[in-house]
């Protein structure tokens, strides 16, 4: 093994564990929120579990992390309005100052000597595959995992998390689309080690594919599959992006040939101001176009998949178009009205905003187009295609072009902007949400005109002309 990458390692798996006195100050904070939660079911005419769940159940937190999962298992029989109301109980007698989030189920989040707590109701289920809420699996990986971390690989654990973290794949929210906290413990106990996995990564030949308790059961169709070890019809990594896994397999490999810890250490974005994107602008002599909405009403993982669906949509109409997309992405500031760039303290509004970005390669098209027919021989087809367009005072033709009929007609939107301004963008695939939005009103911008978007997305817009793995 390489004495610089044990070095490098050695150097980051101290920084990350937390001491003896964080460990304690965390489980007497979690042994407070447990001891409430089971003063609160005493009120309540049915028994439950209280069950501590995730990195600081199963060690593998890292140093500085601040978050206690505690979960409330409500016997399987419970309905499921009972079930969120009896957890709201607990969860408001736990946290009096607390507030309510909402996944598949409401659940309540607040403080607890500066911890931050998820108190989660469940459904205390006698195995994973009987699952009545998503939230019911997690009790089942503390404990799969419980059997298998030892010291060793606990501290593994977490120089792999803060890996991820620095090369910014860390995370299964539908935004960052990386690797999950259970994932990234599954990987590495897989593997046995960090150095181990960042070795094997290296050398992925996508799709890979794990099955820890070799169920060999259900196929899926993703990059990266790890089976489930108590789940044989889920796959973990399902979330985990190509592009994601594309990338660890980048850095680990700038890793094992540069150990550095610069590589666990997420870095401190660049800002573009509203100059630098129209100096951007101007040298890569493109014509960007910029569509700015309200951002909906909904969590982040609702949005991104209808932003990514529309962006899509969006892309693959200006391309049929003759509009040639360079490239394209999404940005949005968070739901409270903050921005998307962490430097930002004021937010657009509201619940803020979101924009669809679209580089193009044609500015603009020629006022008329070409529009094929079929094969003059195909008489049926041919024949309607002529008698559609031969009394057309509009249209150049039909002519014969080798041994097709061929008409050249008025195009209807010589530019972009053109499109995005008319009632036809609505007609593109978009989200649902998206759409809404949309119908209520957006902006559009062109050129260096998009520079005003560096003053809620100076992050974003540095990333994306100054993209990097």
């Amino acid at each position: 093994m390489n004495p610089e990458f044990d070095a490098v390692v050695s150097r980051v798996r101290e920084r990350v564990s937390p001491d003896d006195d964080e460990r304690e100050r965390l489980q007497r904070a979690a042994t407070t929120v447990m001891e409430r939660a089971r003063d609160a079911i005493a009120e309540l005419p049915v028994e439950a579990e209280v069950v501590q769940v995730g990195s600081t159940a199963r060690g593998t937190w890292t140093a500085g992390d601040r978050d206690v999962d505690v979960f409330v298992a409500f016997p399987p029989t419970l309905d499921r309005a009972e079930l969120e109301t009896y957890g709201l109980d607990v969860g408001h007698a736990v946290l009096p100052d607390g507030h309510e989030e909402y996944a598949e189920h409401p659940y309540v989040v607040g403080e607890v000597d500066d911890y931050a707590v998820d108190l989660v109701p469940c459904y205390a289920v006698d195995e994973a595959t009987a699952i009545q809420s998503a939230v019911d699996r997690t009790p089942f990986h503390t404990r799969y995992l419980a059997t298998r971390l030892d010291d060793d690989l606990a501290a593994a654990v977490r120089v792999t998390k803060q890996f991820l973290k620095g090369i910014g794949v860390y995370g299964s929210d539908l935004r960052t689309r990386g690797f999950s906290g259970y994932l990234t413990e599954l990987l590495t106990v897989e593997y046995g080690g960090f150095h181990e996995f960042v070795s094997a990564a290296a050398d992925w030949h996508p799709p890979v594919r794990f099955d820890p308790e070799d169920h060999g059961t259900t196929a899926f169709d993703d990059p990266l599959v790890m089976i489930d070890p108590t789940d044989p019809d889920r796959n973990v990594a399902a979330v985990c992006s190509a592009a994601n896994v594309a990338r660890l397999q980048h850095y680990a490999r700038e890793l094992l040939r540069d150990p550095r810890e610069s590589l666990f250490e997420e870095s401190e974005p660049a800002v573009y101001d509203a100059a630098a994107v129209a100096d951007a602008v101007r040298e890569r002599e493109t014509t960007p176009v910029a569509i700015r909405f309200a951002r909906p009403d909904v969590v982040d993982d609702q949005l991104w998949p209808q932003l990514r669906k529309s962006l899509t949509g969006l892309t693959e109409e200006l391309d049929r178009r003759g509009f040639d997309v360079f490239r394209a992405t999404a940005l949005a500031t968070n739901g409270a009205g903050g921005s998307g760039d962490p430097h930002e303290t004021d937010g657009a509004g509201g619940s803020g905003e979101a924009v669809l970005l679209i580089e193009l390669s044609v500015a603009e098209r020629p006022a008329v187009q070409r529009h094929e027919g079929p094969p003059v021989h195909v008489r049926e087809h041919a024949t309607g295609f002529y008698e559609t367009y031969v009394d057309d005072s509009e249209v150049a033709g039909p002519f014969v072009d080798d041994d097709r009929y061929v008409v050249e007609r008025p195009r209807e939107f010589r530019t972009a902007e053109a499109f995005l301004d008319s009632d036809a963008l609505l007609s593109v695939r978009l989200g649902p949400h998206i759409a809404s939005a949309l119908e209520d009103g957006y902006e559009i911008l062109i050129g260096d005109n998009i520079a005003a978007l560096a003053d809620g997305f100076g992050v974003d817009l540095a990333d994306y002309f100054e993209p990097s793995p």
